[in-house]
């Protein structure tokens, strides 16, 4: 992997920002994969983008007036931006623990990657990328309160509370924020490492979900 400086909290913050910004947005598909020199950002964007599609569709399927099977449409596409999200988190991953020195590069995409690690660094519980991938999820939230700390057809009670809402969580997103640029600092130092465990999102795998692989059977006889 040739080399590439890590990101800084600042600037995934700025790109969550910039793209919910966008018009277009979240309709423009991920951009296209430009190999290593793109760093971690092709995966960075294609989480966001999934974030912003799984939380469109999850406003769409709390919806009370319409049919059964428009319901049903929300909750199939909910499954699939959640697993496109999840898959985009680990990649995140693999291309920082690769960058960072701490697993070795032909198998950090394996079950088995090959640590790396120097000897007495902490382990931390949550993984960079699954830190990127709330801070997406913050921006979102802070998107959405925003809009109802300005709304016009609503009393100003509830612009006050959104507003007071909008504050914590604007505070929330700086103090992950922080911790993000620590964990990546730390690790970068040797004195700290994360681990990529694999979502295993058995509900998506007919092999695995029980009610897909009674559905298998009951098919066949």
């Amino acid at each position: 992997m040739s080399p590439s400086p890590l990101p800084a909290a600042r600037e995934v913050v700025d790109l969550h920002d910039r793209c919910l910004s966008d018009p277009r947005w979240p309709d423009a598909e991920p951009a296209a994969d430009a190999g290593d020199a793109a760093g971690p950002w092709r995966w960075i964007t294609a989480n966001h983008l999934y974030n912003s599609r799984l939380w469109a569709q999850e406003d769409l399927a709390r919806r009370t007036q319409v049919a059964a099977d428009e319901i049903a449409l929300n909750k199939r596409r909910i499954d699939a931006f959640n697993q496109a999200r999840n898959d985009a988190t680990e990649r995140i991953d693999e291309w920082l623990l690769v960058a960072l020195g701490l697993v070795d590069e032909a198998s950090a995409r394996t079950d088995a990657p090959v640590s790396r690690v120097p000897a007495g660094a902490r382990l931390n519980s949550e993984t960079a990328g699954s830190m990127i991938d709330r801070l997406s999820i913050l921006a979102l939230k802070i998107d959405a309160m925003k809009k109802q700390a300005e709304r016009g057809d609503v009393e100003a009670a509830h612009r006050e509370a959104s507003a007071v809402r909008l504050e914590r969580l604007r505070t929330q997103r700086g103090d992950l924020a922080g911790c993000l640029d620590t964990l990546l600092a730390d690790a970068r130092a040797g004195r700290a490492y994360f681990k990529v465990y694999r979502q295993f999102k058995m509900y998506n795998d007919a092999r695995f979900n029980p009610a897909l692989v009674a559905e298998r059977g009951a098919g066949a006889r």
